[in-house]
Formats: structure tokens, C-alpha cells, sequence
């Protein structure tokens, strides 16, 4: 059985005196720099070059803004590929839409996107869900380099991540309203899910697996919404390490090979606590790879 050691986690501070809604979708990109959404106010802000500093926002949309990956434009510009609303969507660097991958059409209320991450081949997945979480409206969907969206996987609440192991070869999905974390084997040429499988399951009224991260050594990191908590996992689904978290919604983690960024939620609480909302960052020595880019063939010709 495999040792993993430990993280080395150090005490956790607010980044800056922001407090967010819906924190969510943060990401180390190939730079350094870490990014996030505040998802129901449609913001996408980068964390500050320098302590002291504030969130920069980088564009805000007029739709719900799930999670972003850096996307390749035409010349040396970086623009963003975004799951939004209920499309995906490529955005110019100062937030506006040059192109749209509308999704399938859903039946059932009102719905939009939430969690997503592109693979190395440059494709994005993403999870959607019902506003009042209809249980079973939620699904996954890919959008792949040809710019064809598909629904992969139907009949999930509330999904989040999904995450893939450094390899590509596993992903990781929550399914937030139930407690659990699947495994999957994908095939990194056709993007074929197979050999569905349990990783780990919390019970509900405990808290429930949001965002997450994998690290180098394979290992599932899960901010534990409700609990106040994140928890590593090995990649066979013991469970490592519970790291408390001054915030009652973790809701996702990035890993920069020196820190360990929590954003938080002040949503849906009556009374939150001083650092509920707040992006937090604790020292601590796991390391993660950044996010993928999209593909740039995604922006189209003249983007």
C-alpha cells in the first residue's frame, strides 16, 4: 500500500477583506497567478500579485459563471473558455463573448452551469444543475475541440469538479446532494468514460464533497461543503487527512506548490462568520499541476 506523507499545513488567512458570494472554480494557471468565479454575480477575479492587495476582477458577465480555463486567442492574446449560463463560451480577455456552445436542450426549471475543467487534449467538461436542485436535472457535458457539445452523464443533482488525475486517464466527479466522489477511466483520445466506480461517500447531514483538486501524487483534495472542512483522499479512496477550515462552505481548492487556496461561501447562510465568503490560502507543501488550456481551435479563425 502506497505511504503518502503529509501536507504540512500551516494556519489559514483571508487573502484579502472580500467576501464573496459563491466562491468557487479556483485555478493555478501555467504563470503562477490563481484565478476564481463568483458564480451567481457572474465575476471572474484574480487573487493579488502582492499581500494587501485586492481580487482583481478580470470581466463579469451577465450570466452565472461557473468556472473558466486560459484559452489561446489569436497573437499573443489570452482569453478564457467558460462554462456560463447554459452554454460554454470563449471570452476575450476583458470578459466579452466571441463565441457561444449552447448545450443540449434540458428539460425542467430553471437551470445553469457549475463546476467544469478542461483535460490535456483541450477539451471541457462541465456539470450542470437546477437553481433549486432538482434532484436528477443535473448532468455532464463535454465540449470537444470540433466545438460538439454532448451530454455525457444524466440524471446527477449537483455536480462538482470534475477533476482528472495528473495522467488524464481518471477523472473524479462529485455529485454534491448525494455525498459522493465517482472515479472514471477515460480514454484520453476519445474522452470515453468506462468502469464507473465508487471513491468515497459523505453523509449528507455531515457536509458534502464540492470542488476539488488532484495533486502530483495522485491524491483527491474536496472542500467538504457545510463541514468547514477540506479532506485529502488517496486515489484508491482512503481517506488521508482532514484539514479544518475557518468557514462553514468550503466550496473549492487549488493547490499553487506553496500554498493551499480555499475559496468560501457566504450564500444561503443567516448569519456569517467572519471569514464566510473570504478566499482563503494556508502554506503547505502539496503540489498540483495547473489547469489545462482549452484548445485554441475553440476560439475560431479570426478570434
Amino acid at each position: 500500500m502506497t505511504a503518502y506523507g503529509p501536507s504540512n499545513i500551516g494556519p489559514f488567512r483571508p487573502v484579502t477583506p472580500e467576501r464573496l458570494q459563491l466562491g468557487e472554480g479556483a485555478r493555478l494557471l501555467p504563470d503562477g497567478t490563481v484565478v476564481l468565479v463568483d458564480i451567481l454575480s457572474g465575476r471572474l477575479l484574480r487573487l493579488p500579485s502582492a499581500p494587501g492587495g485586492e481580487l482583481v476582477q478580470l470581466a463579469r458577465l451577465s450570466q452565472p459563471l461557473g468556472a473558466v480555463a486560459p484559452l489561446a486567442l489569436t497573437g499573443d492574446r489570452a482569453g478564457w473558455l467558460a462554462a456560463t449560463g447554459l452554454a460554454f463560451a470563449v471570452l476575450d480577455p476583458t470578459g466579452r463573448v466571441l463565441r457561444e456552445f449552447p448545450l443540449p436542450h434540458r428539460e425542467g426549471g430553471a437551470q445553469r452551469m457549475n463546476d467544469a475543467a478542461c483535460d490535456a487534449a483541450g477539451r471541457m467538461w462541465a456539470g450542470t444543475m437546477a437553481y433549486d436542485a432538482t434532484p436528477g436535472a443535473g448532468a455532464l457535458h463535454l465540449l470537444d475541440v470540433d466545438g460538439t457539445v454532448t451530454t455525457v452523464l444524466d440524471g446527477l443533482t449537483i455536480p462538482n469538479g470534475p477533476v482528472l488525475s495528473p495522467d488524464g486517464r481518471t477523472m473524479y466527479l462529485a455529485d454534491s446532494a448525494l455525498g459522493t466522489v465517482e472515479a472514471f477511466t477515460v480514454d484520453p483520445d476519445t474522452a470515453r468514460l468506462s468502469a464507473r466506480r465508487p471513491l468515497f461517500r459523505i453523509d449528507p447531514d455531515e457536509g458534502s464533497p464540492d470542488g476539488m483538486a488532484v495533486d502530483t501524487q495522485g491524491c483527491v483534495w474536496s472542500a467538504i461543503w457545510g463541514a468547514g472542512q477540506v479532506r485529502r483522499y488517496a486515489p484508491d479512496g482512503r481517506l488521508l487527512e482532514i484539514v479544518e477550515v475557518p468557514a462553514a462552505q468550503p466550496s473549492s481548492v487549488c493547490l499553487t506548490g506553496g500554498g493551499l487556496v480555499v475559496t468560501t461561501a457566504s450564500f444561503g447562510l443567516a448569519d456569517p462568520g467572519p471569514y464566510d465568503g473570504a478566499v482563503l490560502v494556508a502554506p503547505c507543501s502539496a503540489v498540483a499541476p495547473p489547469a489545462a488550456h482549452a484548445s485554441a481551435a475553440l476560439a475560431g479563425p479570426h478570434a
